[in-house]
């Protein structure tokens, strides 16, 4: 039988039939005990100075199912045709992760999740972890085993990690400017996806609002308007939450100094379960681009650490830091995971030929 042409070595990726598999103290790729991908020293240390980040606890999201919708709808009644037709059921393949802009990385643990999800056999190597910064060009994880498996949880792994990497980028730049106020973010996000996004504001390192409507009262305008003034829902809270015997966060929406001391008033003449007030819209934008955060400044005066307090309204990467000088104790952004802008991330098996594209396109 004539030899079959192959290519070079050095541009050759991972790609062999599983009964054929190289042994591991022949492989170039595969070094050390069990076939462990050999890491960089600097990159096992990077990867092991963060501890994981855990997701939000909530009592009926159930993250598997997710993850099972996301590649059900990717799936089809067919499964993946194109890996059907093109590669063979017994070929293996190894595939790099390439980060193709600066940013901070998340999504890794849920990554692992996923590919567990699609096939328990494949193998994960990471070299940084969640929270992390990494660069353009950036190779921080790698996955092998079979190649139709790597595959087909490819587009949703990275769909993932994409916007998730993207929060969390944002997410710590608006919780360096901000200090010492807490960024927070709100319900504002994607359906379905509200655990996810709002764990990667934690890989950010934000803090989280509210889960939902279940975990914390919240008094917003619209309460008011059909309660009747602050006050009215204010005494509806404290006799709700003492009728049903229940112990939750209390937050109440403010928009005027008035209403403030409405708050105020009402809370130095009743025992009551308020513990934050929402100084809403109280950030005014200016014609030249900056802001004016003297009734903000002057409502935190004027609540004087008896209540935290929240700014919201107006919030950007350019008005944040002003907004926190003023003494708040938390900022919440709904851009945080509304506008999310992804941090662009590639799964690559020729790695090589990637990064080249990469170079030429700018993005590696």
């Amino acid at each position: 039988m004539p030899a079959i042409p192959t290519a070079p070595a050095h541009a050759r990726p991972l790609l062999v039939a599983r009964r054929h598999r190289l042994p591991v103290s022949s492989s170039p790729l595969l070094t050390g005990r069990a076939g462990l991908l050999a890491r960089p020293r600097a990159a096992l240390m990077s990867a092991q100075a963060r501890p994981p980040v855990e997701p939000p606890a909530h009592p009926t999201y159930d993250l598997k199912a997710v993850i099972a919708l996301a590649l059900a709808e990717d799936a089809g009644d067919r499964g993946d045709v194109s890996c059907l037709a093109t590669i063979p059921s017994d070929v293996e393949a190894e595939a790099t992760f390439i980060a193709k802009a600066d940013g901070v990385i998340a999504g890794i643990s849920l990554a692992d999740m996923i590919f567990n999800q699609v096939d328990p056999s494949l193998k994960v190597e990471w070299f940084e972890s969640d929270g992390n910064y990494v660069h353009k060009g950036l190779q921080f994880g790698k996955v092998y085993g079979c190649a139709r498996s790597i595959i087909v949880a490819e587009r949703v792994v990275l769909n993932f990690m994409q916007r998730m990497s993207g929060i969390a980028t944002l997410t710590k730049a608006m919780s360096d400017a901000a200090r010492p106020a807490c960024i927070l973010e709100t319900r504002k996000t994607a359906p379905g996806l509200r655990l996810v996004d709002k764990w990667a504001v934690l890989i950010g390192g934000g803090k989280n609002h509210r889960l939902g409507l279940f975990d914390m009262v919240m008094i917003k305008d619209n309460h008011i308007s059909v309660a009747g003034g602050i006050a009215n829902a204010m005494r509806s809270v404290d006799g709700f939450l003492e009728k049903e015997k229940l112990t939750l966060p209390v937050e109440v929406e403010t928009r005027t100094i008035e209403e403030v001391k409405d708050v105020l008033k009402y809370a130095a003449e009743n025992r009551t379960s308020l513990t934050r007030i929402m100084l809403d819209n109280m950030v005014v934008p200016l014609s030249n681009g900056d802001v004016d955060v003297s009734m903000l400044k002057d409502a935190v005066q004027l609540i004087n650490g008896r209540f935290e307090t929240e700014a919201s309204g107006n919030v950007t990467i350019d008005t944040v830091k002003k907004i926190g000088e003023t003494g708040v104790t938390y900022i919440s952004s709904g851009a945080l995971t509304h506008s999310v802008k992804a941090l662009d991330i590639s799964l690559k098996i020729d790695t090589e030929l990637a990064l080249q594209v990469g170079r030429r396109t700018n993005r590696a």
